[in-house]
């Protein structure tokens, strides 16, 4: 049975846009420097895992878009670029800290805003709709999984 994830992304780093212009319309997920958030990507993500792509730190943040999960977690190499804004000197190659998946983009649907999210009674325990949450990947129930496809379709 698949999961289902939410996962913020910063427009400017790498929007919905960027990732259907993208190779195969797959990006990997680098940057995650939290470590729930790791762990999620390295004990509960599968391929074909859903995704809810969410735009985050912007003008009207929401879900902007369906993907996939397309690979198992993998080493991040910004962790070791130093020129990198993800760069992690405690991490070393033959120990990296730092993991990410791939995501393949399904769809682009409308923007679904998180103002609008938060007045939608099927979706109020979604843990991005929680107060203090911050991270950047969260798990999605199969039924707020479903209660967002009814309200992009």
């Amino acid at each position: 049975m698949a999961n289902y994830w939410l996962m913020k992304s910063e427009p400017d780093e790498v929007s919905i846009d960027d990732l259907a212009r993208a190779p195969k319309q797959t990006v990997p997920w680098t940057g995650v420097r939290n470590y729930q958030a790791r762990n999620f990507m390295r004990d509960a993500m599968a391929v074909g895992d859903g995704v809810l792509f969410y735009h985050s730190s912007c003008a009207e943040p929401g879900i902007a878009g369906l993907a996939t999960v397309a690979s198992g977690a993998y080493p991040d190499p910004t962790q070791f670029d130093t020129a990198s804004k993800y760069h992690d000197p405690a991490s070393k190659p033959d120990a990296p800290r730092w993991l990410h998946v791939d995501v393949k983009l399904q769809r682009k649907t409308r923007l679904l805003p998180l103002r609008e999210m938060r007045t939608l009674p099927q979706l109020q325990s979604m843990r991005v709709l929680q107060p203090g949450n911050r991270l950047s990947i969260t798990p999605v129930t199969p039924e707020e999984w479903q209660a967002v496809l009814a309200l992009l379709d």
